[in-house]
This record gives C-alpha cells, structure tokens and sequence, in this order.
C-alpha cells in the first residue's frame, strides 16, 4: 500500500516521508499508513504512538496525497453541546443534506459542554485535514474563548481547513472564519413588542444562562422591548435557568410559588414554555384566557401544543445548509466573513389581549 504524503504545518519547504513519522513512533512506515488512513486494524498502543508522533512533529495529513492513495472522503465537522436539541437537530439536518449534496461526508459530535471533547475533536479534524469545522451553539464570550477560538481558526486555516460559527460569538476581525448567525436579538425584540401591543405590562421572562450569548440576546430583545414603550421591566420578572423543558417547568412553578404578579410569559425557547405550559396546567391557569405564552424558535411540535404556541421563526436548517455552501466556498486565506439570515414571530393561538387595567 502506498504510504500517506505528510507535509508541514509551519510551510517549510519540501514534503517529508512517512518514515520520518515512523521513526518518531518507533514503527514501519505502514504501519504509520494503516494507521493515517484508518482502513487496517492496529493496536491501540500503536495507534497512539503513531498519532503522538504525528502531533509532536506538528505535521498534518495531506488530503491530495490521500485521495492519490484512494482513501478518504472530503468531510464537514459538525459541533455542538448537546445533539437532543430539537433546534440543533434540524441544524444538523441541513449539514447533512447540504454536504450528501455537494459530495461530502458530515461527522457530528456532541460535547456536553466539555470544551476539552470540543478542542480534541476538532484536532481530529485537522489531522484528517475536514474541508470545514462548523461550531454551533452559543457561549461565554470572555477573552479565553476569542483566543482559543482564534488559535482553531489558525490551525485549521493552515492545514486548509475552516472553521464556521454558527449562532457563536465572532472573533473580530482577521480572523479565518465564517460567522453564520441569524437575528437573535431582533426576533425577541419583535415577540416582546407582540405582547406588548397585546396590553400585557408585567411580562414574566424565562430566560437561559446569564453568560450564555444566544440567552444574552434573547433577553437584551425582551429589554429593548419594553424599554422602547417608555417601560421598565420589574427585575424581579427576569428569571434564569436554562433552555430545557425542565427548566421552564421548574421556573413557572418557582414564579407561582413567589406570587409574582404578571399577565404574559416569554420564555427563551419553544422547550422552556412547554416546561412552563405543563406546570400552568398544573396550576388550574388557562392559556391564554388568565396567562398568555410565548416561545422562541418555532420547533415543529410548537404548533401542536395546546394552545397553539406563539413563537419567533429561526431558520435553523437554512443555517445549516448556508454553513456548508459558505465554507466550502473559500480558500484558508479567507478573512473572517459575517452573515445574518432574518427571523420573524409566528402568531398562534397562547398569546390574547389583556383586558384588565
């Protein structure tokens, strides 16, 4: 079997061998093959030396040299913190159907919120040189996260690679990504200002986490909202949790149990208010004859819920799909490159006119 073609991340001139590999590793030269191309069974231990190696010697593996070998199928990365989200799910969709389309193969990989699974995946990635990483999901933004970002920017972009932020915070610029995001802020500027016109004054806020930017965005809108009628929102109507069913449900019972006064909820996610729609039941509340509800992301079962929700349309596969078209269409020299798809609300039947005074 012809050995993989190694070339060097730091531009020196000329190719090395896969010898030089197998001597770091202490193995055969096809035994370094077998292992790069992932098509012969190896032991575990040898597989390690051999990646080992491969990273201390900071070389990457060259795509061209591969596909001369036969081996490998183009690929898109596709990352995210948790693969049960509904939202992330249609995301997926997109990637998926938009690589199959253009002749790539899409890897996914759910993190759980370890930005160490994250970062080693997306190694994994570069060695196999994937045409793009699609990062998706908001985050903290803090200076550790734009410099860590920035730092897989640069490291994919050198082995030909890029990287997508998908609803993520940007890196500012320079730097080698594709920033894909749709109007966060905007789409719940407009569903507090629904409710608002509705007559509701107290409307009770069940956002995510406080340092979570998607969440961050979300109740910046509610605020804008309100603020933009000459109002301002009671504090003690901002609630955080996170973007779960059981989160919803746990925070409406929370606001129940403290008597807080209102007359409409937005929630940060189509999940939460069906958490918060199920413990309103429980309550003897009707929706929206005593309560009016709203949600954010028009998931599919939004429409099927009872009452039918009120929610924010986000073009989440349309995301996904753009990810891949975008990505492919640049070259590792790319500069960063920022694009906004719309959002609007969907009206249904959980949000009525307040009549009281």
């Amino acid at each position: 079997m012809p050995g993989v073609g190694l070339t060097r991340k730091n531009g020196e001139a000329g190719r090395s061998t896969i010898r030089d590999v197998a001597a770091r590793a202490g193995v055969s030269a096809s035994t370094v093959s077998r292992v790069l191309a992932g098509d012969y069974p190896v032991s575990a231990a040898t597989r390690t030396r051999v990646l080992r190696a491969v990273r201390e010697m900071d070389y990457v593996a060259d795509a061209h040299a591969k596909a001369v070998a036969g081996v490998g199928t183009p690929t898109l990365a596709f990352v995210l913190e948790d693969i049960t989200g509904p939202s992330f799910a249609h995301m997926a969709h997109g990637v998926e159907r938009e690589a199959a389309r253009l002749g790539h193969l899409s890897l996914v990989c759910s993190t759980d919120g370890d930005v160490r699974r994250e970062l080693e995946f997306i190694e994994m990635m570069r060695a196999q040189r994937a045409a793009a990483v699609i990062l998706v999901g908001g985050a903290a933004d803090t200076p550790e996260y734009r410099e860590r970002t920035r730092r897989i920017a640069d490291s994919l972009a050198s082995a030909g690679s890029r990287l997508v932020l998908c609803g993520r915070p940007p890196l500012g610029p320079g730097a080698p990504v594709t920033v894909i995001e749709y109007d966060n802020e905007g789409g719940a500027h407009a569903l507090a200002a629904h409710v608002l016109a509705q007559g509701h004054r107290r409307v009770l806020f069940l956002g995510g986490k406080p340092d979570h930017t998607t969440a961050m965005g979300r109740e910046r809108g509610y605020l804008a909202a309100h603020r933009a009628r000459g109002l301002e929102p009671d504090p003690a109507l901002l609630l955080h949790g996170d973007f779960t069913r059981d989160s919803g449900h746990r925070l409406m019972r929370e606001a129940l149990a403290r008597k807080l006064e209102f007359t409409a909820i937005v929630a940060a996610t189509d999940m939460v208010a069906a958490g918060a729609l199920t413990a309103l039941h429980e309550a003897g509340l009707d929706v929206p004859g005593e309560v009016s509800l709203a949600g954010y992301d028009d998931i599919p079962f939004a429409r099927d819920l009872h009452p039918a929700l009120t929610t924010v349309h986000v073009p989440y596969e349309e995301l996904g799909r753009l990810a891949v078209r975008t990505a492919l269409g640049h070259g590792a020299e790319s500069a960063d490159e920022h694009l906004l798809l719309g959002t609007h609300v969907v009206v249904r039947d959980s949000v009525a006119a307040h009549s009281g005074h």
